[in-house]
């Protein structure tokens, strides 16, 4: 089954992330898939949160907005520190799935802060984030072993995530806004370098889905997420 813009059912949209090299950030990418384009960029700081105070050990952590004109309607800006609950469930994942991904003895007591601001939002806007939130941390990682600051890098693997879902009862990857929209069963699939599963957030909407329909979804997502792993590789300089 084509899709409205010509993909397959398994075919991920055009992906590219590009290191943002005059940033102030210490690790900063613009990551797009189709319409959907995120700003993540990875911020150190020589502090750590109480709860990791006198450990030796290091904390990440995400925050995740939407500029006002990233959609078709402009949306009010978040004032006062103020997130609202999406955008903080979204920070939350981000956060959880990016931290699978340092090894937080190495890093020491600092932390490192990964802002993913959606520039442009089709679809798929948290599995972007964590994505291109990941090379951005991945370039932060990268600088602080280059100043000496840390023995090795604190990078210990690799962590990607992609969307997918049932649509018209067709099982899809990368779903954009028009399908998500559509999509009976809608589920975020984060996974490492090894193809290990962080984390999976999964609905289904209006009808329950048969077990044996989720694993065709899990299979499409997995190789999108192959894809995802090879583009991180190619920005970050890496061998396939």
């Amino acid at each position: 089954m084509a899709r409205s813009d010509g993909r397959e059912p398994s075919d991920i949209r055009p992906l590219a992330i590009t290191p943002e090299a005059d940033s102030w950030a210490e690790g900063a990418v613009t990551i797009t898939m189709g319409g959907t384009r995120v700003l993540c960029t990875a911020t150190i700081e020589e502090r750590v949160p109480a709860h990791r105070r006198g450990t030796r050990t290091g904390w990440v952590t995400a925050e995740y907005g939407m500029l006002p004109r990233s959609t078709q309607e402009r949306s009010p800006r978040e004032r006062g520190g103020r997130v609202d609950g999406r955008s903080q469930e979204i920070q939350r994942l981000v956060a959880r799935s990016l931290r699978a991904a340092v090894d937080m003895r190495l890093l020491g007591e600092r932390t490192v802060i990964v802002d993913c601001d959606v520039i442009r939002a089709d679809g798929g806007t948290r599995t972007a984030s964590i994505s291109g939130g990941f090379v951005a941390l991945a370039l932060a990682c990268h600088r602080l072993l280059e100043a000496g600051m840390v023995r090795s890098d604190p990078l210990r693997r690799q962590v990607a995530a992609v969307s997918a879902g049932l649509v018209d009862g067709v099982p899809m990857v990368d779903l954009d806004y028009g399908e998500d929209s559509r999509a009976s069963t809608d589920l975020n699939l984060v996974m490492t370098g090894q193809l290990e599963i962080v984390e999976v957030q999964g609905t289904a909407e209006g009808t329950a889905l048969p077990r044996e329909q989720l694993e065709p979804i899990l299979n499409l997502a997995e190789g999108g997420i192959r894809n995802i792993l090879e583009a991180q590789r190619m920005a970050l300089g890496a061998p396939s």
